[in-house]
């Protein structure tokens, strides 16, 4: 038997984007000439950076981040979650719909989820196809199979579609933040989700034990919730939906079955209350899905399955956002 192929991307969709805006925003700098590597080699004895206030540096990431949130206190799709599943919607969003502003809300300082690793702190990562079709579309190289492929570390996987998501310029991540509460309207479904009420996640972690500390707030027509099965913030937005009384109740992960829980997951991706959409593990909780272990296909496909329920549904929900 000949050894497993190793298949290249076919394309890369990210990548004019990517070059569309570096040629937009060329970088300053104060020298006429750019310096280049091999120029700095085996002379590190006349080395020496530019020179610069620290307040030029606080300056430069303040002026940024304010300007980012009053861009995005009105947005036209929040993403609760930089796992696998929240970063696919993005990266599908932002690719069809350069027009939109989508805000990403991870709780974690480091966005990606549980997708850095495999399965109990092994590198490689596994997805059935047809996944692989996702791989293709980001760009990042694995091994065929047959019935699966593998990524030959996790960290490829989700630091490629990371950087992809990053390059789009309607797309900002907002990380160490987390929900605390959805923002809410009348509807005749009884309840309509129109925002995200957010906090720094290290303030959310401490309510118990400081005084008051108020949250900030995003509007936004369309939702969608992807923080995963239940844990200290896993499932928030189902978990909310119940103690708002919108869902009787939540039906609870069920055991690994991954022939079972990929299919359910992509297939369950909805629209789950008027304005919020749940794709991902967090299904598994609402659904009473089985849980899938390590193969990472329903996360990707259910992130695409996402954006495109999120399309679906836009237009009307911008139109009943604005009255």
């Amino acid at each position: 038997m000949s050894p497993p192929a190793a298949i290249s991307p076919t394309r890369d969709y990210a990548q004019p984007i990517i070059a569309k805006t570096a040629a937009s925003k060329p970088a300053s700098t104060g020298n006429a000439k750019q310096t280049t590597i091999a120029e700095m080699e085996n002379n590190w004895d006349s080395f020496a950076f530019n020179p610069i206030r620290e307040s030029t540096v606080s300056r430069a990431m303040t002026r940024r981040y304010f300007a980012d949130l009053d861009t995005h206190a009105e947005s036209d799709i929040v993403i609760i979650g930089a796992g696998s599943c929240g970063l696919s919607t993005a990266f599908v969003l932002a690719r069809a719909r350069p027009d939109l502003k989508i805000a990403i809300i991870e709780a974690g300082v480091a966005p990606g989820g549980g997708a850095w690793l495999g399965g109990q702190l092994f590198s490689a990562m596994v997805m059935r196809k047809p996944a692989d079709a996702f791989l293709r579309e980001v760009g990042v190289e694995y091994e065929d199979e047959g019935d699966y492929v593998v990524v030959k570390h996790a960290a490829l996987f989700t630091s490629t579609l990371l950087s992809k998501v990053l390059a789009f310029p309607n797309v900002k991540l907002f990380n160490a933040t987390c929900v605390e509460d959805l923002i809410t309207r009348p509807a005749e479904e009884g309840v309509r989700i129109a925002g995200v009420v957010t906090n720094w996640t290290l303030v959310s972690m401490h309510h118990d034990d400081q005084s008051c500390m108020d949250p900030n707030t995003i509007n936004a027509p369309v939702i969608i919730s992807t923080t995963g099965h239940d844990g200290p913030m896993g499932a928030f937005c189902v978990k909310r939906l119940v103690s708002m009384q919108r869902i009787e109740k939540l039906g609870g992960m069920r055991g690994l079955d991954m022939n079972v829980a990929e299919d359910a997951i992509v297939k369950g991706t909805r629209e789950i209350v008027p304005g919020l959409i749940v794709g991902g593990m967090e299904l598994s909780e609402v659904d009473g899905a089985n849980r899938m272990g390590p193969t990472f296909g329903a996360m990707a496909l259910s992130g695409v399955k996402a954006a495109e329920e999120a399309l679906r549904i836009f237009d009307v929900r911008k139109k009943q956002n604005e009255l």
